[in-house]
């Protein structure tokens, strides 16, 4: 069994097993409840009734929350000629092609958060996708990350774009600020990330799409959400 600190255990106190909290009680409490010396981060769990296992059931994408993740994303785009430009304009920290491929492959290199690729380098990407792809890295047009606008894409990170992917029990985990935030920029931020995953239902699943929802901050307890509190 899992040994808590005792800074875990007292805020764990003030948290009520069995209650549903509703949106404005579950941010304030999350500010509340954390426990580290730096800025947390608070993220939302989403238990959600699928099959895994279903790719039409499978859920991948990204968004841009309202008010941003409070983080500072490093973008390396993949890029050539005046879209490799346009990126360096809009503010990617990294740009290149082949260069930066190779950068990866023989240095070990990830001195970067997310990639952006255009269409026409993904046979080139491709050639490292055993390494891309366990770092979670690999671009992909579902995410937003593989596209003709790196523009956009470059933009939208920057003004705080997540990406979300079920994981092999159908939960979706996705960042929804920091514990600096005021409790109004959190709690808009996660009813946006709620409604965009309940919106995004496939039509394969019948019935209850949410299960239940949680908030937490970096090593702090969990907070159980009343689904109701949300308009889904």
């Amino acid at each position: 069994m899992k040994k808590h600190g005792k800074k875990y255990v007292e805020a764990s106190k003030k948290v009520e097993a069995d209650k549903l909290y509703t949106i404005e009680e579950a941010v304030k409490l999350v500010k509340e409840t954390a426990v580290t010396k730096f800025d947390s981060t608070v993220e939302v769990a989403v238990k959600l009734n699928i099959d895994a296992k279903k790719s039409d059931q499978s859920l991948r994408g990204s968004f841009v929350l309202p008010n941003g993740t409070g983080k500072t994303k490093r973008v390396l785009v993949i890029a050539k000629g005046d879209a490799a430009k346009a990126a360096k304009d809009a503010g990617a920290t990294y740009v290149g092609d082949k260069d930066m491929i190779d950068k990866i492959a023989k240095e070990n290199w990830f001195d970067f958060d997310v990639i952006v690729a255009t269409p026409d380098m993904m046979p080139e990407l491709g050639k490292i996708g055993k390494v891309l792809g366990p770092k979670g890295l690999m671009p992909n047009p579902k995410t937003g990350t593989v596209t003709t606008d790196v523009v956009k894409a470059v933009e939208d990170i920057n003004k705080g774009m997540v990406t979300y992917k079920n994981d092999s029990f159908g939960n979706v985990h996705t960042i929804i600020g920091k514990v600096s935030f005021d409790e109004a920029k959190l709690a808009e931020n996660l009813t946006y990330v709620v409604k965009t995953l309940a919106s995004s239902k496939p039509s394969s699943v019948k019935g209850v799409f949410i299960n239940n929802i949680t908030i937490t901050s970096t090593m702090g307890p969990g907070i159980r959400l009343d689904k109701n509190s949300f308009d889904i």
